[in-house]
């Protein structure tokens, strides 16, 4: 494996932060995101930029957005998506540096900015589940995760290890005992499949892009097994004390949230949507799996709505779990107050709208006769078919 980059522990992951981040100022250009520098105007925002923590938007897992932009549920809002960078702090970074206007983090990458005093806040959680899986080679899975002690787990970039330490600890694991190796983006769930490392960290809806990409593996699932939260959308704390800006956050979030009603009602319809934005996608995984991919998102997106106040809602209690975990593990030098870092002010007003509307645009949706023909049951059916046994 020595085309492969070592992992690091978590003292370093965050050496490895500071080395990227304490050159100043980092313009978007040099982190390879091309965001250039954009003003406010005083009524909101010129332009509300979001970017993703994959470098890529090529992906089933932003569904709600481009519903949303299909849709009009962002009313007049000027809106925007960027890929951003690979790395796995940019998408915080950026945000910190005003070269976007939220990002999209995991929790782990997301305690990289409240362990560098980055004053961001968390203002929507989209994963109410855990969104993070391990795979492995069919036959080679363990259903404990104390059994990848000594073992080797592939990475896409070497920030991932501030997602899968933290599972590791949480499932009774020490994460020291775990080598973590960056395999690269996009390649490492290839690299795995070629022999190279143990396992390799995934997550739900890629679960299913890999599967029709021809990698066929058998899956740890974080949705059946872990307790911790997944990605939620974070901003600059003083853009929430900005009347203008946050009356925009609110009516932004708002379409997000009556993108994930839309999808939740109709998988396929969600799934064609981003066909039409990316034809590659379709190309890729094709109807069925891409509308199975669209449905392993939807479940963590969505979470237990009988426990959840509305599209968005973070539980405290999940991310208490979470930041005394990093604690423990050393990833957070300073103990957390979740209701500092997280906020459910936005929760409501982003789920103020006609539900019965958004069930019934999905439910009216004209399929194409390829989306038409998949059946959503039989993957119902078959959801966890590829879990370790």
């Amino acid at each position: 494996m020595s085309n492969l980059k070592s992992g690091m522990g978590s003292d370093i992951s965050r050496r490895y932060f500071l080395k990227v981040s304490a050159a100043g100022v980092v313009t978007a250009a040099a982190l390879g995101g091309g965001l250039g520098s954009r003003a406010a105007h005083a009524a909101g925002y010129e332009k509300l930029t979001w970017i993703s923590p994959r470098g890529t938007l090529e992906v089933l897992d932003d569904y709600p957005y481009w519903v949303a932009k299909e849709m009009g549920y962002f009313g007049d809002l000027n809106t925007a998506m960027e890929p951003g960078p690979s790395d796995a702090t940019a998408t915080i970074k950026m945000v910190d540096l005003g070269q976007a206007d939220m990002g999209y983090p995991s929790p782990g990458v997301f305690s990289f900015a409240i362990e560098n005093k980055m004053d961001l806040i968390s203002v929507f959680h989209m994963g109410a589940y855990d969104v993070f899986d391990f795979a492995f080679r069919p036959g080679e899975g363990v259903k404990d995760l104390k059994q990848l002690e000594g073992k080797t787990v592939l990475l896409g970039s070497a920030g991932w290890e501030s997602i899968a330490a933290p599972m590791f600890a949480a499932a009774g694991a020490d994460p020291k005992k775990v080598k973590f190796v960056e395999a690269g983006w996009p390649q490492w769930g290839t690299v795995l499949a070629s022999g190279q490392g143990d396992a390799a960290l995934s997550w739900e809806g890629l679960r299913a892009d890999w599967t029709g990409k021809g990698l066929k593996f058998d899956y740890w699932i974080g949705i059946k097994h872990s307790k911790l939260p997944a990605n939620s959308f974070v901003i600059r704390r003083k853009d929430t004390e900005d009347a203008d800006k946050r009356a925009a956050l609110e009516k932004y979030l708002r379409g997000w949230a009556m993108g994930l009603e839309f999808g939740h009602h109709n998988p396929r319809a969600a799934t064609e949507v981003v066909f039409k934005q990316y034809p590659i996608v379709q190309k890729n995984v094709g109807p069925e799996l891409g509308t199975e991919s669209q449905m392993q998102l939807a479940t963590v997106f969505r979470g237990d709505m009988d426990k959840r106040q509305g599209w968005g809602w973070h539980d405290m209690a999940q991310w208490e779990l979470f930041f005394k975990t990093l604690r423990q593990i050393g990833q957070l030098s300073v103990d957390v107050d979740a209701a500092k870092v997280l906020t459910n002010d936005f929760v409501k007003p982003a789920n103020d709208f006609d539900r019965a509307k958004v069930k019934a645009d999905a439910d009216g949706y004209k399929l194409s006769a390829e989306m038409a023909a998949v059946d959503v049951e039989k993957i119902r059916a078959n959801f966890f078919s590829n879990e370790v046994k």
